[in-house]
């Protein structure tokens, strides 16, 4: 959370000349209804449900920047169709930064807690190791804009080709 996948990944999108899809905004457009909404009524799990089919169905297309939710990676299936049918990036951010860039942030459920930094410390925890298991490439987030972020991108898979629907 808070790493900038969004906004890169409309930079490396416009680079790329390819079209940028961020799942979440992809499963509020199927279901008319907004994340926090379904975190309310459905929970986490329920959302993580909807996830799936829907990053299933994106990483079947090709020539996208698809941008994911922070917690994709919590799914075997996510990491498997995002390693096998993509170059996956793995935006670290540390989490004073996550927290600084979140705080006025409602629209993040996992974060209306009481601690907002013990729980993204939490997550991280979880979170780290599946995103440095699945990616082909790191990034860290705290230097530079995300424009510079996506230029570096660029020149990573420019460097390093990987076979995929990139």
């Amino acid at each position: 959370m808070g790493a900038g996948k969004t906004t890169v990944g409309r930079y490396l999108a416009e680079l790329l000349n390819r079209q940028f899809i961020d799942s979440d905004h992809e499963i509020e457009s199927r279901t008319g209804a907004s994340i926090p909404w379904i975190f309310e009524k459905e929970g986490e799990t329920g959302f993580r449900i909807r996830e799936k089919a829907v990053i299933h169905d994106l990483t079947n297309l090709k020539n996208i920047v698809l941008a994911t939710g922070g917690g994709a990676v919590t799914q075997h299936e996510n990491r498997q169709n995002l390693h096998t049918r993509g170059v996956v990036v793995y935006l670290y951010t540390p989490v004073e930064i996550q927290l600084m860039r979140t705080s006025r942030d409602r629209n993040r459920p996992l974060l209306q807690v009481e601690n907002p930094e013990k729980k993204l410390r939490d997550l991280l925890e979880i979170r780290d190791p599946l995103y440095r298991d699945v990616a082909h490439f790191i990034v860290e987030t705290n230097h530079g804009s995300a424009r510079d972020l996506a230029q570096k991108i660029l020149q990573l898979i420019r460097e390093k080709p990987i076979t995929s629907n990139l």
